[in-house]
């Protein structure tokens, strides 16, 4: 190991200590209670809840995932992704959060997303609680592998090691740290982690474009290949018979420009339906300590939000200015934000860059982690094998299913090949399309019911399954994002089949009118 990687290693470990540390400090506070380790007690600042919901939510598909979309095809689909995930954050900030929160202390005071939905519609014999807490070990278990899938190609990359020896590393640290501190230890540190992520983009960006003769330079060489920056067309790599790009004379080949026609842009921009459903932010709503916070945790939020997703897709393309011909694969195309941090920066300061990928990582694969556990900890043994259980109990299940949750995760990552950014588009549209319809349905529509609740979630999970397993081969308008018409087929699922069955109770309608009336703290 040479000189220039030891110095990475170490801000690297510094970074890790600090995030260990973290976890220390709110292991105690933690531990006192279920409600205090699932959902902090209610006790988050703004800053905190805007920042950890969105260093959460955007792990390390923002700084890998993103960037490589824009090196491998150009503008388009990564814009337009970007623009409806910026726009999907500002609706949900707007229309649900303040809901949610008043919602959540009325439903008994729900701790976790299927409590919610149980406590809602007042089930007792909770086939809601077992259905939602059933998806999202499903899904969390997808999406924290492709955290792993981050950490084990960033330190494969970084220290040329084997990528399966670093996955694993990284995801016994993830572990071990999740273990420790609950949600205010991942809340306080995915706020430390929002910060390290945005200043990572900020330098890589602004010494990348400099290095690569300013933007003028970067646009010139992006507008030279055909489609690569187009709002309605798509760069296409010309590729071997292996996968890997073609190269000739020291240059990138790539074919005639794609049609990008309307069908595919609400397609892409179908991304922002997903945060309805996403439990990870969800949750920040739900944990705030005041709901008068959260217009201002709304504009922390966006600000951050606009800021990173717009300089991780140009990052993408001035990484085809400097290293055309670094990446040949769209799977190697992830590493770009990599490559440039490594080789534009002192190895000391490459490595606090390379911790922010790092920080995204932990970020998200701690709240995934920990929403999964509780979901079977809280909602399915507690809620419904074993009703008397005391705390001690509901924290020792959680974190045994933590262990096996992350080995789960673990073999899921374990093909070296994995696209990121695949692999996230999956596990984003099963949350948006089995919670996102109900979320909104719950919170505005008095007349929806129990039965259409559980229509909804299994309507939209089952459609994304079969949208991208099957439909979607068949080509053509049915290629497009299975998050689109998953999430439309479950809010028709909602709609008719609560109408053609029982109307909700009156005690269900009265809990609705108090907290659309702003009684709901009551």
């Amino acid at each position: 190991m040479d000189s220039k990687t030891i110095q990475i290693l170490i801000a690297m470990i510094i970074y890790m200590a600090a995030v260990i540390a973290i976890g220390l400090v709110y292991a105690k506070r933690a531990n006192k209670s279920s409600e205090a380790y699932f959902l902090g007690g209610r006790s988050l600042g703004p800053w905190v809840t805007a920042m950890s919901a969105e260093a959460s939510d955007m792990s390390g598909w923002l700084l890998m995932g993103l960037p490589g979309v824009a090196y491998w095809c150009g503008l388009a689909d990564a814009f337009w992704t970007a623009f409806g995930l910026a726009v999907g954050t500002y609706l949900n900030w707007l229309i649900v959060s303040k809901r949610l929160r008043r919602y959540s202390i009325r439903a008994n005071n729900s701790i976790t997303l299927p409590d919610f939905f149980s406590n809602r519609f007042r089930e007792k014999n909770k086939t809601i609680m077992a259905l939602a807490a059933l998806f999202i070990l499903i899904f969390f278990t997808v999406y924290a592998s492709s955290c792993l899938v981050t950490c084990g190609k960033l330190f494969s990359s970084l220290f040329g090691a084997p990528y399966i020896s670093m996955m694993i590393l990284g995801a016994v640290f993830v572990l071990v740290y999740t273990i420790l501190g609950g949600f205010l230890a991942e809340s306080a540190s995915d706020f430390m982690q929002a910060i390290v992520m945005i200043v990572a983009l900020a330098v890589i960006v602004t010494i990348g474009t400099v290095n690569a003769g300013g933007i003028g330079a970067v646009m010139e060489n992006a507008k030279s290949i055909p489609g690569f920056m187009e709002f309605f067309g798509l760069a296409t790599p010309t590729l071997d018979d292996a996968g890997q790009q073609l190269v000739e004379a020291g240059k990138p080949v790539f074919g005639a420009a794609s049609d990008y026609g309307f069908l595919t842009v609400c397609s892409m921009m179908a991304w922002g339906l997903g945060y309805f459903g996403m439990p990870q932010v969800l949750l920040r709503f739900m944990a705030i300590r005041k709901e008068e916070e959260l217009g201002r945790s709304r504009r922390i939020a966006m600000i951050w939000v606009v800021i990173s997703l717009a300089v991780a897709v140009f990052i993408g393309i001035v990484g085809r200015q400097l290293f055309p011909v670094a990446h040949l694969t769209k799977s190697a195309s992830e590493n770009i934000f990599i490559t440039l941090a490594t080789t534009s920066l002192p190895p000391l300061l490459a490595g606090f860059v390379m911790a922010g990928i790092l920080a995204a990582t932990i970020s998200s694969s701690d709240s995934y982690l920990l929403i999964a556990a509780s979901a079977l900890s809280k909602n399915i043994f507690q809620g419904i094998i074993k009703r008397n259980a005391s705390d001690k109990q509901v924290m020792w299940v959680s974190r045994i299913t933590l262990l096996v949750l992350t080995a789960i995760a673990v073999v899921i990552a374990l093909d070296e090949k994995s696209v990121i950014f695949q692999i996230v588009s999956f596990a984003w549209a099963g949350f948006g399309a089995t919670f996102g319809p109900l979320m909104l349905f719950s919170l505005f529509w008095k007349r929806i019911n129990k039965a259409g609740a559980i229509a909804g979630m299994v309507s939209g999970a089952g459609m994304v399954f079969l949208w991208k397993l099957v439909i979607s081969k068949l080509g053509g308008v049915f290629a497009i994002y299975e998050l689109l018409p998953a999430f439309i087929f479950s809010s028709i699922c909602i709609v008719v089949i609560s109408l053609l069955t029982k109307a909700p109770s009156k005690e269900i309608e009265e809990d609705f009118e108090a907290v659309r009336s702003g009684k709901g703290l009551n």
